[in-house]
Order: C-alpha cells, then sequence, then structure tokens
C-alpha cells in the first residue's frame, strides 16, 4: 500500500499543527456561499473591548441551514432572459399587450418564484415585473415569500427584489386605507377573498422579529430592512434625503418603462399608514436597539452598514416622538449621549469631537444636528461647537456638519458664527470649498443679519477690480476650452468642482439685497461685451448672469445696460444651447422695458431662416411669440406689456355670448315652447291648425293673393 506523500520538516510539521487547530474555528463561523454567486459572507466583529460581550444578543445565526430553494434550468434560464429582453425594449403595441404578456410571464413562472429571485441572471427580470406588476400580483408574491423572507432580504440578489417590492407596494396600504373595504374583496381574480397589503406587511415585520440586531450590519439585509422602515413610518418614498439612505451609489439602476407609480409630487409628501404600522414601528426600533449599549452603539455609529440603519432610527425617533422621548433614558439618542449635558471630559463629549471628522460618522452627527429638538440642540451647541466653530470649518469633514449647524442658529448666535468664520473664509476659498460661505449667507437673508463682513471678506479673496471678481469666482476660461468639442468641454467642466462651487456662491450672493448683491451686479456692468458672451455661453457662469437679471428689486437701469451689451448678438445667443436659455430670461428681464423687448424680437425676426434650423432656435422663436410679432405685432405689443384693452375684452365677450351653439335640447325646447303659442320661433304658422294669422297672407311682404 502507497504511503502519503508528506513533507518532512519541523516548520512544516508546526504549520500543519496550526492549520489543523485553526480549521474548526474557521469553519464555524463562516457563512455557506450561494450556487447562485453569492460570496462568502463573514459575522462582523466589530473593535469593542473583547472581554465584554456586546454582541451575544445580535449576532447573526449560522448560515449552515440556509435554504437552498435549487436551481432554474437552462431552458427556463433562456425563457426568462428574453422576457427580460423584451420588458426592457418595451416594443409592445399598448399596454393591454405588455398585460397580457406579463399575465404569461407570471404563469410560468408559477412556483419558481424563489428560483427566480435568488438568480443572478433573472433577479433582473423580477425587478421589472414588480414594477409593473397589478395589486394582486404584488399580493401574490408577497404572500408567496413569506416564510423566506429572512434569507431573502440577506441574499446577495433576492434582497434587491424584496426592496422593489416593498417600495411598490407601500403606496397601495394608503389606497386601501380609503377604498371600501368591499371593493378591495373584488380584486381578487381566482374568486378569493384577497388579503389586505397591511396584513401582508405585519407578517413580514413578525418574520424578521428577533433578527433586526444583526440584520443592521448586513451588507444586504441592511438596505432592506432600511426600505422597511420607510414603509412603515409613512416618509416619502423617493425624497432625495431618504434615497441618500436606501440606495448604495453602487447600486445597479434598472429602468422600468411603463412602471405604474404614483406621480412625482405624490412620492414625495408623507404617506397615510394604518395604526398597527405606527405600532409595529415602534416595536421594531425597540427590539432592534434592546440588546445594544452605549459602547456597542459607539461603534456601530462608524459602522459602513449600519451607519446609515442608526441615523434613519434617529430621525424617526426625534420626528416622531418629540422632545419627550430624546430625554427619556431608555431612548437611542439618550444611549448613544447618556451624559446631559455632554459637557468637556465626558464620554459623549469625546464620542461626538471623533464624530466630527469620521467620514461615517458625521453623517450621524449631521442627522441629530438636523432633527434633533430645540433645546436638544441649543445644549449641544452651547457645550460642543460655539466655541469652536471656526477651527471647525478648515476640517473637510467637519465642515458639513457646520452646515447643518448654521442652519438651525438663531439670529444672535448667527451672528458670533459669522464673526468666527470669516476670519478663515480666505482659507475656505483657497481650498476651493465655499459650501460653507453659502450656506451662511442664506442664512444672514433669512435670518436678516449684516453681511457687509463676509462681502468684505470675498473682496479681499476674489479682488475688488470690477470684472476680475466675478471672473475669478467662476474661473472664467477665455482659451483653453474654447478649441474643443462640446462632449469634451463639458467634461472638463464636469471635473472641475471649483468653477461650479464658485458659481452657486456668486448666485447665492445677488438675491441677497445689499453689499453682495452690489458686489456681482458692480462686476457685471464693469464687463465688455466679449466678456459677457463668454459668461452666458458657459455650462455655469450662465446660471449667474440669469440670477442677476431676474432677481427680486434688481433695478431697471441694470436690465437696460446689460441687455444692451448684447445688442447685434441676440441672435447667437438663441442658436447656442446653453446662451439660449439666457434670451429666455430676457423676456422676463423686460417686463418694464418695452422698447428693449421690441429691440430683441427686431434682431430675432431678421433672422428667422436661421432660427427655425435650430432645435434651441425654435425654442426661442416659440417662447417669445415672433409668429404673433410677425403677423399681428399690435396684438404682440398687447401681450408684451402684460395688459388686454377692457373694451376688446367685453367686445370678444359679448360676440362669444351671441354666436354660442345652442344644444339640441335647447332648441327642442324652442320648438315645443312655439307650438304651445300657436307659431313657430321663425313666425311660421303654427302646425296642425291651418290658420293663418289675421291680417297675413302666408306670403312675404304682406301682399295678399288676388283670386
Amino acid at each position: 500500500m502507497p504511503k502519503e506523500n508528506k513533507k518532512r520538516g519541523r516548520r512544516e510539521e508546526k504549520k500543519r499543527k496550526r492549520d489543523e487547530d485553526e480549521v474548526p474555528e474557521r469553519t464555524s463561523l463562516k457563512r455557506q456561499k450561494s450556487e447562485e454567486g453569492e460570496g462568502d459572507k463573514v459575522e462582523i466583529i466589530l473593535d469593542v473591548d473583547p472581554s465584554v460581550n456586546y454582541q451575544e444578543s445580535v449576532r447573526a445565526p449560522l448560515q449552515e441551514d440556509a435554504p437552498f430553494y435549487g436551481l432554474l434550468d437552462e431552458e427556463e434560464q433562456t425563457y426568462f432572459k428574453r422576457a427580460d429582453t423584451l420588458l426592457e425594449l418595451n416594443q409592445f403595441a399598448d399596454d393591454e399587450e405588455r398585460s397580457l404578456f406579463l399575465a404569461n410571464v407570471y404563469r410560468e413562472a408559477g412556483g419558481k418564484e424563489l428560483k427566480v429571485v435568488c438568480s443572478q441572471s433573472c433577479s433582473r427580470l423580477m425587478e421589472r415585473l414588480i414594477g409593473l406588476s397589478t395589486v394582486e400580483q404584488l399580493k401574490s408574491l408577497l404572500q408567496k415569500f413569506t416564510g423566506h423572507y429572512l434569507h431573502l432580504v440577506q441574499h446577495r440578489f433576492a434582497s434587491h427584489c424584496c426592496e422593489a417590492l416593498f417600495l411598490q407596494a407601500a403606496p397601495i396600504v394608503t389606497q386601501e386605507l380609503i377604498a371600501p373595504l368591499a371593493e378591495s374583496k373584488e380584486l381578487a381574480d381566482d374568486g378569493s377573498i384577497s388579503t389586505s397589503m397591511e396584513d401582508l406587511f405585519l407578517l413580514v415585520v413578525k418574520e424578521l422579529e428577533g433578527n433586526l440586531g444583526y440584520l443592521m450590519t448586513d451588507n444586504f439585509a441592511s438596505h432592506t430592512l432600511r426600505v422597511l422602515l420607510i414603509v412603515l413610518s409613512g416618509q416619502p418614498l423617493r425624497s432625495t434625503a431618504t434615497t441618500s439612505l436606501l440606495r448604495s451609489k453602487k447600486k445597479e439602476k434598472i429602468d422600468i418603462t411603463g412602471r405604474r407609480t404614483e406621480s412625482k409630487g405624490e412620492e414625495m409628501v408623507y404617506r397615510t399608514v394604518p395604526g398597527s404600522f405606527q405600532a409595529a414601528l415602534d416595536e421594531m426600533i425597540l427590539a432592534t436597539i434592546a440588546g445594544l449599549d452605549t459602547t456597542y452603539l459607539h461603534a456601530l455609529a462608524t459602522h459602513p452598514t449600519g451607519n446609515p440603519v442608526l441615523q434613519l432610527l434617529i430621525e424617526l425617533e426625534f420626528s416622531r416622538s418629540g422632545k419627550t422621548k430624546a430625554r427619556e433614558e431608555n431612548s437611542l439618542f439618550r444611549r448613544l449621549l447618556p451624559d446631559d449635558p455632554p459637557m468637556e471630559d465626558t464620554q459623549s463629549a469625546s464620542f461626538v469631537k471623533g464624530l466630527l471628522y469620521d467620514p461615517v460618522g458625521s453623517r450621524l452627527l449631521e442627522t441629530i444636528v438636523q432633527f434633533a429638538p430645540g433645546k436638544v440642540f441649543k445644549t449641544l451647541y452651547k457645550s460642543l461647537f460655539r466655541d469652536n466653530i471656526g477651527n471647525l470649518v478648515r476640517n473637510d469633514i467637519a465642515g458639513f456638519v457646520v452646515g447643518r449647524i448654521l442652519e438651525r442658529l438663531s439670529h444672535d448666535d448667527l451672528q458670533y458664527a459669522v464673526k468666527q468664520i470669516c476670519q478663515h473664509a480666505p482659507l475656505l476659498i483657497e481650498r476651493q470649498r465655499t459650501s460653507i460661505i453659502k450656506i451662511m449667507i442664506e442664512r444672514c437673508q433669512v435670518r436678516e443679519v449684516d453681511t457687509q463682513a463676509i462681502a468684505d471678506t470675498i473682496a479681499t479673496a476674489y479682488g475688488e477690480n470690477g470684472a476680475s471678481l466675478l471672473v475669478n469666482m467662476v474661473r472664467l476660461s477665455k482659451d483653453d476650452t474654447q478649441a474643443m468639442a462640446p462632449e469634451r468641454k463639458s467634461q472638463v467642466e464636469a471635473q472641475d468642482s471649483g468653477k461650479l462651487h464658485g458659481s452657486l456662491l456668486a448666485q447665492a450672493m445677488v438675491v441677497v439685497t445689499g453689499p453682495l448683491q452690489d458686489m456681482i451686479c458692480n462686476s457685471i456692468t464693469a464687463m465688455d461685451s466679449s466678456t459677457l458672451l463668454l459668461i452666458a455661453k458657459d455650462r455655469t457662469a450662465t446660471h449667474v448672469l440669469q440670477a442677476a437679471l431676474t432677481c427680486e428689486g434688481q433695478t431697471k437701469a441694470f436690465r437696460r445696460k446689460i441687455i444692451q451689451q448684447f445688442y447685434g448678438h441676440i441672435p447667437e445667443l438663441a442658436l447656442d444651447a446653453i446662451a439660449s436659455h439666457v434670451v429666455d430670461v430676457f423676456w422676463t428681464a423686460t417686463e418694464d422695458l418695452l422698447f428693449v423687448r421690441e429691440r430683441v424680437a427686431d434682431d430675432l425676426l431678421q433672422n428667422e431662416a436661421s432660427l427655425r434650423e435650430s432645435y434651441s432656435g425654435r425654442a426661442i422663436w416659440r417662447n417669445w411669440m415672433m409668429d404673433l410679432y410677425k403677423r399681428r405685432r399690435v396684438d404682440w405689443i398687447s401681450k408684451a406689456k402684460g395688459i388686454q384693452d377692457a373694451e376688446v375684452a367685453d367686445a370678444n365677450a359679448k360676440s362669444r355670448k351671441e354666436t354660442k351653439v345652442k344644444s339640441g335640447i335647447e332648441l327642442a325646447r324652442e320648438r315645443f315652447a312655439a307650438l304651445r303659442a300657436g307659431t313657430t320661433a321663425k313666425g311660421r304658422p303654427g302646425l296642425g291648425t291651418g290658420v293663418l294669422p289675421s291680417g297675413a297672407s302666408g306670403r312675404p311682404g304682406g301682399i295678399s293673393a288676388k283670386v
């Protein structure tokens, strides 16, 4: 019998013994790899004191018993991939044809839904199906996933389908609160009583109970948990703040043509949710933080996956419970910051200072500052931020927190903060970090704080020499990018973040009446025509010019002088995709300058042929009502003045009233009334009597017939 091939030597013997000792520990912590390429997911161990078991109540269960739902065979994968392609192309004749196709796909996927959502290639199809599904189809999917949610939300591909399903089904809960129960029951196609969407969501919550602690730090389940919290709370589903919390930047965006969604306005407002959702949400929050103490929460605050969930929980606690909950001992906020107030040399103060400079933890601090009750915020500000706010703005990360702080300061506190920040403003401008200055200007306008100190600081940093001020702010390039192709030019401008921030700062300055507005307007007035043309055609700087012409309280002399600088170049601006927006602004800016409007319209009329050949030119021609100007100039002038002759309006109304077309029932009523009176509406003899009125011969002109 052959001997086992072994390597000899002491080093090899030690290595073999070490590997044998490590194998059981390594295999016990490793999660099973999915057949669909889910990848290895290991338990997350945070950097805390190893002598204390902080994660005993939130440790993920071992995944050796994770269910395997099977694989799709080759024929099924081919069919579903083909269906996904057809839905993506959306070349259906009408909605009815697409609905029939969706019904066939659902029929083919019957009993295989779990296989499809766990498949790398077919899970995209399920996301598209969810976006196009009817109410009953969504309910059917929720029912078929019941009992498997704990494993689906942790799956690399199925978790995305769960997110899409929850978001698509959330508006239906509100609809069912308004619709009568009888109508909801009739929605079932198979004759069975349809389960309400409210009950289906409560089943999901019940299934995930007891596992929320470790789902917070799971790479895939964390996103689904956030979606579920948003659905239960009734917060807007598509707002900017919500989207940044729910979706990762790496998430693939799947376009669904023909999606049945609410209007954009309805998606941005709070939804009405049943009381059972509020109770379930309270239970979820309590269950999530039940086994978490202060030390573990501090570690979770800097965790890339757990931090967004913590942000959402803090926001929900503040927005739903208000100031009363923030001071309770068992609240999440009080567990994060147990010291009240968090003075220097306390654990809470050290924790907040650490979050200020942490790329992940600073986002949690922004949420606390934004949503904390007034008294809580004032306590935090006075004890931790007030005396150090000038130094905080110098840090790239802490500056974002300072921006949130400025949005909540009172008049006196804002005055003090402006004084401290202006000392470091030149350094911020040098580093092209002008967003803090922009926020400071906006808040000064709201709180009516004097902005002279800010104006002096900006003038010192950018230069007081007339036209050069705005040129330096927007970093206007006169030669470097003029010879570039439009696509390459836009790429270069997009990479220059300082150019964008300078333009935003100038736009914020020009709308604030006072020294800041005067600085920008004086700089624009000092420019020659060639520089103004460059600004009008610049993708970023053009917004400053538009804001200066349309801002509230702008003088008539300034608007007339700037527009006159463009005389002779109006057609050139109208043919440019970017500068054409400036020509549109000219219409608003000349509201009380009729002769300037006519001059601009004359320049456009002289170049009618070239304007009609250009997309932007046609838009200008339509917006300026040039067809009316060309054919009926008097009417155009009337519209340009913004008034209409009252006599003409009355005459038109009277004419419309006289020529009003009578309906069939009105004509029938007139005929019936004429019959009863013995004569028709036109004065003819009455029907059925055979008698003429006395003195009438029945001939025109009243001439009687001679016998």
